[in-house]
């Protein structure tokens, strides 16, 4: 194999096999698109103008049991590396192992929370032990990639916006060393804000910085940080991700632009968080948890050049006339997938979430409540996501308390009535009396973990203590893991479902198809008159859906339907509506212009 020369920061500039390099990356991430859709995704990057491919690596996806170990189908990391080099496009690989990128728990697998000293992000045994089992399964697959041996990764990164977080001066060494020591011999890189770079460094490895916009003079800090290096703004943000209960974040793409040039004049090298967002399916969204938590939606729209559905956008068609002068020839761009607005289907049965408790596995009971992560459940790795429901026996009413121990939201019931919520505002309801000893029921609902800040270090969901009644704790509790994942879904479909002319029990289930004739085109999912709950489609869970928006539609990709007959199934919590509708765009409610909200309040 001819010697290559990896990319080199040996001076103000950018150098790659020995000739001047300047760095145009975006960031599309392989586990947010379906895999039917990598090709066309990089092909619109490299037609934009491109020449950088920029993905995470989800831990909590490729070993979501502890020595389990996921790289096939959708998580082919390699095969996604292979089409990025088929493609000419370089790699930057951004492996972790946190990542933050609004997905549950910054990418950290859950059942590290098993271990009650667990101190995440820092040279904590249990930490580094699990961090270095999964780079022992990781890294070999992707060394073999690297620019020096063929392939197309030019650079590595250590960990992601350490200096963020900086609980342990000694961490950063450890992830360097454990990629090193297993064969990364690219140029390895961190990336922060501008307040993270004075603390997020580590020797032999550049600085890179995160910004939106020019201010407060962060490209120039970074410059005198690191004389004679090159600048890389690692993540440029072309938008900002949305909270439930929220607006849609936009960024004009005027000012988009505008700054764009402003780097490019300089040299600076830039990489487009998000070129494409995509989406996070099924549970896998973040959190945010600053002043208060907020769940994030599952789309990652990102306002983003590349819509969720692979859309050009204004933003596409600027951004490419600007790239124009930096590159010698564009290719032509491929057409966008065809959309569908299919006719709207009623889910005509449904079960309710009491009588599909029989698909569920083995109650566990405790005198205590135990949280979701220490349940002995999925091969004593926990529960991961989705709901778990607490039952007790209580023998009168009066003030039911939670203690701010409710991770995140429950819905309160006696005797399968529904009484009220719990979550983080509201910690006590009221349990009318009654005459003999009653069941009460909360189903409680682990709405994502938080991705970033000092919050990541309080993630457990479930019941994470006591509860009381008339300031007694309550005792004695059976336990249901209801993770609503594959095998859930198989079982509850043998059961006797009703039709839906008969009044549900809610929560509950609701069943119906949807036909397609000829080939199966993209579409979005619309919920009128539903309140909230998840839409599973084919067994593939597409996410929550939840009337305070902002995200008023699903995305249902075409890889995901077949011609003929589709299953649908919502899981709704509390009040279904007639039909579920179809619609060729996302609607994603009012809106709101991210430059114009303070950094602090958008985190």
């Amino acid at each position: 194999m001819t010697h290559r020369e990896g990319l080199r920061a040996n001076s103000t500039h950018f150098s790659l096999d020995g000739t001047p390099f300047h760095i145009l990356g975006g960031s599309i991430h392989y586990f947010r698109v379906p895999r039917a859709y990598w090709r066309d995704r990089l092909i619109k990057l490299k037609g934009c103008g491109l020449n950088t491919l920029t993905t995470y690596v989800p831990w909590n996806l490729h070993e979501p049991e502890k020595g389990v170990y996921c790289f096939n189908d959708q998580l082919d990391l390699v095969a996604y590396i292979h089409l990025a080099a088929e493609l000419d496009l370089c790699v930057i690989l951004r492996p972790g192992p946190y990542i933050c990128a609004e997905w549950d728990l910054g990418g950290l697998p859950s059942w590290l929370l098993r271990d009650k000293n667990m101190k995440l992000r820092t040279t904590y045994s249990g930490f580094t032990a699990a961090v270095n089992s999964y780079f022992d399964n990781l890294i070999p697959r992707v060394a073999p990639l690297q620019f020096k041996r063929g392939g197309p990764i030019i650079a590595v990164q250590v960990e992601n916006e350490y200096g963020s977080y900086a609980k342990d001066e000694h961490y950063l060494t450890f992830v360097k060393e454990a990629l090193e020591s297993r064969g990364i011999i690219e140029l390895l890189l961190t990336c922060d804000n501008r307040e993270g770079l004075k603390c997020g460094g580590v020797n032999g490895a550049l600085q890179t910085i995160n910004l939106q916009k020019l201010t407060f003079g962060s490209i120039q800090y970074l410059a005198n940080l690191q004389p004679q290096k090159p600048l890389l703004v690692m993540e440029y943000w072309c938008g900002w991700y949305d909270v439930w209960g929220g607006a849609h974040h936009v960024f004009s793409a005027q000012d988009m632009i505008a700054v764009l040039k402003e780097l490019f004049e300089h040299g600076v090298s830039i990489n487009l968080y998000m070129f494409h967002g995509g989406t996070s399916f099924g549970f896998m969204n973040g959190a945010t948890d600053l002043t208060s938590y907020k769940p994030q939606i599952n789309s990652y729209d990102y306002d983003a050049p590349l819509s969720e559905n692979g859309e050009y956008t204004i933003k596409y068609h600027l951004l490419r006339n600007l790239l124009r002068g930096v590159q010698n020839e564009l290719p032509c761009l491929p057409a966008v997938q065809d959309k569908q607005v299919y006719e709207p289907i009623v889910l005509s049965q449904h079960i309710s979430l009491w009588d599909s408790l029989q698909c569920a596995d083995k109650p566990f009971r405790s005198d205590d409540p135990v949280n979701m992560e220490n349940l002995p459940v999925n091969h004593d790795n926990g529960q991961s996501y989705g709901y778990t429901l607490y039952e007790t026996t209580i023998y009168k009413g009066g003030a039911l308390n939670s203690r701010n121990h409710v991770r995140d939201r429950a819905m309160v019931f006696v005797d399968k009535q529904f009484i009220g919520i719990l979550d983080y505002t509201m910690q006590e309801i009221v349990v009318p009396h009654g005459e003999r000893e009653r069941i009460l029921g909360l189903l409680v609902e682990n709405c994502g973990r938080v991705n970033y800040g000092p919050a990541l270090d309080k993630q457990r969901k479930g019941l994470v203590g006591d509860i009381t009644l008339n300031y007694v704790p309550l005792k004695k509790f059976t336990m249901y893991s209801l993770d609503l994942n594959p095998s859930f879904i198989n079982r509850l479909q043998s059961l006797r479902w009703k039709s839906t002319s008969q009044n549900p029990l809610y929560p509950a289930f609701f069943r119906g198809s949807l036909i397609v004739e000829g080939h199966p085109r993209d579409t979005f999912i619309s919920l009128p008159g539903w309140s909230k709950g998840i839409v599973i489609v084919n067994g593939k869970n597409l996410g929550r859906h939840w009337s305070v928006g902002p995200q008023n539609t699903l995305y249902l990709p075409a890889p995901w339907l077949s011609s003929g007959d589709n299953q649908v199934i919502v899981f709704e919590e509390h009040r279904a509506g007639c039909k579920i509708h179809f619609a060729k765009k996302p609607q994603h409610g009012r809106t709101t212009d991210v430059s114009r909200q303070p950094f602090c309040n958008l985190l």
